[in-house]
């Protein structure tokens, strides 16, 4: 066996622990999530949850705003965080005791289900879309 080869074996043998602890990183996060909860649910149970008690509520124009919303977002992990955050849409949206979602209801559920990093690019978007931001000024804070 030469010298090449052995190097090309221990370099594959890298890449290859190093992608299986990336791949079995993202699997726990998501085990995590699936554990139930003292309540009895999980937190994906809950957003599925909240999500089918308010699909009445979503009209077509505020699915195209949550879906301008986590454009951003690479198209591998967009199904992700879109049920994220329209879990926590939905969830403000019985909590106000809502008729439908609003767009409103839209930013402040995105603004609690992202994190601070992905505050930029919604500050951004509702400038280009001339909404004010003063009225979520709070929510940012949180």
């Amino acid at each position: 066996m030469n010298t090449s080869f052995a190097l090309f074996i221990v370099a594959w043998t890298i890449i290859m622990v190093v992608l299986l602890a990336i791949g079995g990183y993202f699997m726990f996060r998501k085990f995590l999530k699936r554990l139930p909860k003292e309540d009895g649910k999980s937190i994906i149970d809950w957003e599925e949850h909240y999500i089918e008690q308010t699909l009445h509520m979503w009209g077509e124009e505020q699915k195209a705003f949550l879906e301008e919303l986590v454009a951003p977002v690479p198209e591998l992990f967009r199904d992700v965080a879109k049920q994220k955050i329209a879990g926590k849409i939905s969830e403000v949206a019985l909590r106000k005791k809502a008729n439908y979602i609003s767009q409103d209801i839209i930013i402040e559920g995105y603004i609690l289900a992202t994190p601070k990093r992905d505050h930029k690019f919604l500050k951004k978007t509702l400038h280009d879309k001339n909404i004010d931001v003063h009225p979520y000024l709070p929510l940012f804070d949180q």
